[in-house]
């Protein structure tokens, strides 16, 4: 941190609550973890030190350029995991689905891109389209 942001470190008596190193998703026996995981007590920090990450554009650790990315809340990542198999149907169908942040759903159809925040309003949707309810049925 004092690396990267001397300045911030100085102004906001930075306390890392936990640091853990995972093991590479792709490789877990491969000896050297890849990805470290820092848990921030508060919430204001983390958002300032990932403001000034992308103000500056490189951010190094040990000399070597490294990536931050934002953590998701368990209930963010839960709802996100609940339109992945909507995701795949969409995406074999050639809809162009994305899953937009916290977990918005938007997809092109006839020409328009559409968007929804949970199941309920997409399975309103779909009953005007009997194309599209075809495809979901079995999921929604």
């Amino acid at each position: 941190m004092t690396e990267n942001f001397p300045h911030l470190v100085k102004e906001m008596d930075l306390q890392v609550q936990e640091a853990r190193r995972t093991p590479n998703k792709r490789n877990p026996k491969r000896t050297t973890p890849r990805h470290i995981i820092i848990k921030m007590p508060r919430a204001k920090d983390k958002e300032r030190i990932l403001k000034t990450a992308r103000e500056r554009n490189s951010v190094t650790y040990k000399g070597i350029p490294i990536r931050l990315s934002a953590d998701f809340s368990t209930e963010t990542l839960q709802a996100r995991r609940e339109w992945q198999e909507i995701l795949k149907v969409m995406n074999t169908k050639n809809l162009q689905p994305r899953l937009f942040y916290p977990a918005k759903l938007s997809f092109r159809i006839e020409g328009q891109i559409k968007s929804f925040t949970d199941k309920e309003k997409l399975k309103e949707f779909i009953t005007t389209k009997p194309g599209l309810y075809e495809m979901l049925k079995g999921i929604l």
